[in-house]
């Protein structure tokens, strides 16, 4: 960042409010602690249930919002952690397996633990099977384990069947009851700010980035290293896991439990809750649960005076309501009160890091190794031959240039020789491994790194976060270091080494933009500083001089310069011929997807076949500029 917009930053609270965005949270915070003891009987109760069902929509708002996983099965979530602790409180089979314990106060925490296990065990199973799924198969998936754990709760003798189970027993803190919902509601709103307060921190991690890439960017995560099939299932676990904290709390302040609640129409509502709010937004799942909870509260006081009471016409004002909202709000209310907040609340200031980690370093081979070798790779589509016995090598301390007309099997073996698709025939090695059906996080995890001919980006996050993203395997602290904030010196670290090569690419004065704002050509500069960020052994370009203009052009061959003067191994695919001629050591052209001619650029320039089938066989070769 410049001095001018430093400048900016340490003036901007003097013209807007004296509150931060953390300040005006502990307020909120404050004054609902310091009112809990006034606020009527009722009020209470609806502020208890709005916390419970925000519990459910911000684990959703995690899985839907970020990870971009719809479900409408959470209400079966939180029916097995109601239905866990109401037998294990009730059941004489687990009085008996309890032995001394049956009765006392310990009883409902170990009706958490159960609950809390089950719903693992039932998610991770269910999400191993149904996070592998996309498009409209994802939701529909959840819609039928949502409604086949629902009839289960409602056919099984132990729980009851459809009457339920009763005289589930209240919870007990230091020997203080929590019967009424006055002392519950304080355990509730407890377990829900520090959910989200964990969570915040998740999101603020080297994992929240990763987690962030599920939506919108799962190859490109991939190709930084990122197992994004486990941790979509980490994440649909997590939201569950939420369901069923919500579920176990329900059922101690219902003191009652039967399959009502858990149905698919609650499971929907807790989507709307999460939507409306602002999915996405941890404070946005909070909202919506309220302006619904309320919202719901209201009409069935109001209607029936109006229309009667033979109708469910609540249900039908609900959801004409919520298409109105929706239409108004695409991305939900929150993200609108939060660009007002931006200009009434003061910024917050960033603190320094008390201590930054040693990030993983690689060292580089020597120059001339071979680091990324195809041989005779041949990728069949059908009866298509998109690649036919193709050989190439990369070597360290060299520019290899591929080129060839639109078609002629770039992209498909670009793909191959990083992980993205496997050959058909032949081998792929890196670091002198074989690579077949390696994933491309493995690639990734052997020293390549690589741009996309479609930039890549998370287009709302800023340009350090993307760039960060790619040195995601040079550190190691996971969900639960995170999540507790024991991450910070690794952090400050990626932070630091993504800012350092965002500087040496030449956009310090747009670090903390969002990646969207850049026009498209600064756009592939950002993804080259987030290759970098990895510290390859090989690097990848598919054509990263596209949108460039002149000047920002020859910087790009100055920085390649001196990437391979440090040893790297580069593999530019690129159209603009005068770019490469004047870059590349050596050159293969490709031509419906054989090789056709390899060598260095003036052998290049002057083969028949390439003039003939690339240059539309000019009679002069390209003149290269001195």
């Amino acid at each position: 960042m410049d001095n001018k917009a430093s400048a900016a930053i340490d003036t901007a609270p003097a013209s807007r409010g004296f509150l931060t965005r953390r300040g005006l949270t502990l307020a909120a915070v404050l004054a609902l602690a310091v009112s809990w003891g006034f606020l009527p009987e009722f009020t209470v109760v609806v502020i208890s249930y709005i916390g419970l069902y925000a519990l459910v929509a911000v684990g959703l708002a995690m899985l839907t919002g970020v990870g971009g996983m719809t479900s409408f099965g959470q209400a079966a979530f939180v029916g097995m952690g109601a239905y866990a602790t109401a037998w294990v409180g009730t059941s004489p089979t687990a009085a008996g397996w309890l032995g001394p314990l049956a009765g006392s106060a310990i009883v409902p925490w170990i009706g958490l633990a159960l609950g809390l296990a089950v719903t693992f065990a039932f998610a991770w199973a269910l999400g191993a099977i149904t996070v592998k799924l996309s498009g409209h198969y994802l939701p529909l998936c959840t819609i039928a384990w949502g409604l086949g754990l629902y009839y289960l709760f409602g056919n099984m003798d132990f729980l009851g069947g459809q009457t339920g189970i009763t005289g589930v027993p209240a919870l007990v803190i230091g020997g203080v009851s929590l019967a009424s919902p006055r002392a519950l509601g304080i355990l509730i709103w407890t377990a829900l700010l520090a959910s989200m307060w964990l969570l915040h921190n998740l999101l603020d991690s080297r994992e929240g980035r990763a987690i962030r890439a599920l939506k919108s960017g799962r190859l490109m995560a991939e190709s930084m290293g990122v197992d994004t099939a486990r941790h979509r299932t980490k994440l649909f676990v997590l939201a569950a896991l939420m369901a069923a904290l919500s579920g176990w709390l329900y059922a101690h302040m219902q003191r009652f439990v039967n399959p009502t609640p858990f149905n698919l129409n609650i499971g929907i509502e807790y989507l709307f809750m999460a939507v409306v709010g602002g999915a996405g937004h941890l404070w946005g799942a909070v909202l919506g649960a309220a302006l619904i909870t309320l919202l719901k509260e209201k009409l069935q006081d109001v209607l029936p005076s109006l229309l009667g009471t033979s109708g469910n016409f609540e249900v039908i004002v609900f959801g004409l309501l919520m298409l109105l909202v929706l239409q108004r709000f695409a991305d939900g209310i929150w993200p609108a009160l939060e660009r007002i907040g931006q200009r009434l609340l003061r910024p917050e200031k960033a603190k320094a890091p008390s201590r930054v980690a040693e990030l993983a370093h690689r060292q580089l081979p020597a120059k001339g190794t071979v680091l990324l070798q195809a041989k005779d790779v041949t990728k069949r589509f059908g009866g298509l031959v998109a690649n036919n016995v193709v050989s190439m090598t990369v070597k360290a301390g060299e520019i290899h240039a591929l080129i060839g007309p639109n078609g002629a099997g770039k992209s498909t073996f670009f793909n191959m020789i990083s992980g993205v698709d496997d050959p058909t025939e032949g081998e792929v090695r890196l670091m002198d491994q074989p690579m077949q059906t390696r994933p491309a996080r493995d690639f990734a995890a052997l020293g390549l790194g690589r741009t996309f001919q479609h930039v890549r980006l998370l287009g709302t996050r800023s340009v350090v976060d993307n760039v960060a993203l790619g040195a995601h395997l040079r550190a190691k602290r996971g969900w639960i270091a995170s999540m507790l904030r024991l991450d910070r010196a690794e952090e400050a670290a990626l932070q630091a080494e993504a800012r350092k090569q965002i500087e040496r690419c030449g956009l310090g004065a747009h670090a903390d933009s969002p990646s969207a704002s850049l026009a498209l050509g600064q756009q592939r500069i950002v993804e080259i500083a987030r290759a970098l960020a990895s510290q390859p052994a090989v690097l990848l370009l598919d054509e990263p001089a596209a949108g460039l203009r002149h000047l920002e052009k020859r910087a790009l061959a100055e920085l390649l310069s001196q990437l391979r003067a440090e040893g790297l191994g580069i593999l530019v695919v690129e159209h603009d011929m005068e770019f490469v001629m004047n870059l590349a050591d050596r050159i293969t052209v490709l031509e419906f997807g054989t090789v056709i001619a390899e060598g260095k650029p003036a052998e290049v320039q002057a083969n028949p076949k390439v003039l003939d089938a690339y240059l539309g066989g000019v009679d002069e070769p390209l003149e290269v500029a001195a």
